[in-house]
């Protein structure tokens, strides 16, 4: 008789209604060890009488599928991890799946690791904010037909499914706002180089000077690297230029940061004598004097739309690749130079 379900079933029990060794079962759950075929069914019938749920993988073996999802992401690059992630399990769980979450710290080996741990852990498909420049993991979870999800750093190929928020008109709307005000020494501090998104971010940037009648300048851009420290040096480059700047665009919160504490520094007042609008939209943006005008990331919306994004291809495998692009929001305060109410 199998095991009562009052108390779990062990891989013990499995071997015992099998007539295998433990050793053989957790051949069979782990795929550590080719077993032969009749003793792989047996044990696989035990698994399935038992309703033994010790393991995810032993699970799978009989279901055909582990009904989880693995997630790759840099906290330290991802500020709205938290939205991010909650958006992402609860649209996982609402379809039946579960969520394994990694950190990929943002280092190509870290990347490489997690994403073999995660299909060794054999999870249904994966969402991944690559890492700059780890073209071989791509290329691995193209070669093994790993149903893949690129989120918010996109590949401009289109080579997967791939979904995050416009950079270019949002961008190019943050540069138009602070030439209406009258600026015409316009600034960008940009991202890292090698991201897309830092390369989005600048074409719209450009794509806003042109609109607004102004020369493009590659003197009036620094890279602040999408660090907070780097951030203020690049801000401190463009106003000890011989013909500073008298507004700048930044291309993400970290880099905000190292802007603002440049600026108080130098005693400047934010509004009046430096302008700022900055893409991304974090939690203290309106709470710093004045309040930061910025392009609000729809990120539990990009969470959401990931999953159904992955779902979609685990339904159907042979779906053409698809690219979503979901537009942020202007949070018009008083950063730019506006009055209060204005906007």
């Amino acid at each position: 008789m199998p095991p009562s379900r009052a108390s779990r079933p062990t891989q013990r029990d499995i071997a015992e209604l099998a007539g295998v060794s433990i050793t053989t079962v957790s051949h069979v759950v782990n795929g550590t060890r080719p077993v032969a075929p009749e003793t792989r069914a047996a044990v696989l019938e035990a698994i399935e009488r038992t309703g033994y749920t010790g393991d995810v993988i032993a699970r799978s073996l009989v279901t055909g599928g582990t009904r989880t999802l693995g997630v790759a992401i840099s906290l330290l690059a991802n500020p709205y991890f938290a939205t991010l992630i909650q958006a992402i399990e609860q649209e996982a769980a609402a379809a039946g799946y579960t969520v394994l979450l990694s950190d990929t710290h943002d280092t190509v080996a870290t990347e490489q690791d997690i994403v073999r741990a995660l299909r060794a852990r054999r999870v249904e498909g994966l969402l991944l904010t690559p890492v700059p420049g780890d073209k071989a993991v791509i290329s691995e979870l193209k070669s093994v037909g790993m149903p893949t999800v690129l989120v918010d750093r996109l590949s401009p190929k289109g080579e997967l499914d791939q979904i995050g928020a416009e950079n270019i008109q949002a961008t190019s709307a943050l540069t138009e706002h602070l030439a209406a005000h009258g600026h015409r020494r316009i600034g960008l501090i940009s991202g890292a180089e090698g991201l897309a998104t830092s390369e989005e971010r600048t074409l719209g940037y450009r794509l806003g000077l042109g609109r607004a009648g102004l020369p493009w300048n590659p003197d009036l851009v620094a890279c602040g690297h999408s660090e907070r420290e780097l951030g203020a040096y690049a801000l401190a480059r463009l106003l000890d230029h011989s013909d500073p700047v008298t507004a700048v665009v930044v291309a993400n919160d970290a880099m905000l940061v190292g802007v603002l504490h440049e600026a108080r520094r130098r005693r400047l007042r934010i509004g009046t004598d430096l302008a700022i609008a900055a893409y991304d939209d974090p939690e203290w943006a309106d709470l710093v004097e004045p309040p930061i005008t910025t392009m609000a990331q729809p990120v539990a919306e990009i969470g959401r739309r990931a999953v159904q994004l992955l779902l979609a291809r685990l339904r159907d495998p042979d779906r053409p690749f698809e690219t979503v692009r979901l537009p942020p929001t202007l949070r018009h305060r008083q950063s730019c130079g506006c009055p209060p109410g204005t906007g």
